[in-house]
C-alpha cells in the first residue's frame, strides 16, 4: 500500500483534528495517538485492496468520526459520502472536511440510511462499514444504494462465524452473493475481518424498509 507524502500529512492531520475535538465531544474512547494511529487508521485503510477493485464512489455508513470514509477517500482518491445521523458529530465532519481541503471530494449527509437510500438510490459502487450493526443488517442498508456488482464492505471482529452464517442465509433474498471474509492483522497484533459482499441483482424484497427495521427487525431467511 503505497501513501504519498500528501496523503500522509493529510491523514495526520483528521487524526489531530479528531483527537483535538474529542476533548470537547465524545468523538472515540480512543485518546492516545499512538493507540489510534492503529486501530483507526491502519484500521480503516485495511479495507483499501477491497474498495480499489470496484469504480466509482462508495458510502461510509455510520461514519462517527470519519473513519473509514476519510481515510480511504485520501489513499484512493474516490469520492465519498459519510452519512452520519448525530449532528453535532455532522457539523464536526463538515469542519474536517473543510480543514482537509476535501470539500469537492467528500460530503456528507445528515440522514439515516434508509433516507439516502430514497435520496440516491443504486448510486455507490462501494459501501463501507465499521463497527456499525450485523452483516444482515449491513446487507439489507446497504442494498438500495449500491449499483448492481457493487460492494458492501464491511469491517468486523476475528469472530464472526454465526454472524456471517445468518448473513449469508438471506443474501440472495437482498441481491448479494458472498465474495470473501479475509483475515487482517494489525501492527498491536489484533486480529480483525473484512467481509465482502457483492450486489448481483436487485432485492427480492422492497427496500429500503421503515426506519430502523433493517436494524430493529432484520431478516433471518
Amino acid at each position: 500500500m503505497e501513501i504519498t507524502k500528501e496523503q500522509n500529512a493529510l491523514l495526520e492531520k483528521h487524526l489531530d483534528l479528531v483527537l483535538f475535538k474529542n476533548q470537547q465531544l465524545n468523538l472515540t474512547a480512543i485518546k492516545d495517538k499512538d493507540e489510534a494511529k492503529v486501530l483507526h487508521l491502519e484500521d480503516s485503510l485495511a479495507g483499501l485492496e477491497e474498495l480499489n477493485s470496484v469504480e466509482g464512489e462508495f458510502v461510509d455508513m455510520g461514519t462517527g468520526a470519519g473513519f473509514p470514509g476519510i481515510p480511504l477517500s485520501i489513499v484512493s482518491g474516490k469520492k465519498a459520502t459519510l452519512v452520519e445521523t448525530v449532528g453535532k458529530k455532522t457539523d464536526c465532519l463538515k469542519s474536517f472536511i473543510n480543514e482537509l481541503n476535501l470539500e469537492a471530494q467528500v460530503s456528507v449527509s445528515n440522514k439515516r440510511i434508509e433516507e439516502l437510500a430514497v435520496e440516491r438510490p443504486n448510486s455507490y459502487g462501494a459501501a463501507t462499514a465499521r463497527a456499525l450493526s450485523s452483516l444482515s443488517s449491513l446487507l439489507e442498508l446497504a442494498a438500495p444504494l449500491l449499483v448492481v456488482n457493487g460492494l458492501l464492505i464491511c469491517y468486523k471482529g476475528n469472530k464472526v462465524g454465526e454472524e456471517l452464517n445468518t448473513a449469508l442465509n438471506i443474501s440472495e433474498k437482498l441481491g448479494f452473493e458472498f465474495v470473501s471474509n479475509r483475515k487482517y492483522v494489525l501492527s498491536d497484533r489484533t486480529e480483525h475481518r473484512i467481509v465482502v459482499f457483492k450486489k448481483v441483482k436487485e432485492p427480492e424484497v422492497k427496500l429500503p424498509r421503515k426506519l430502523g427495521f433493517a436494524q430493529k427487525k432484520p431478516f433471518t431467511n
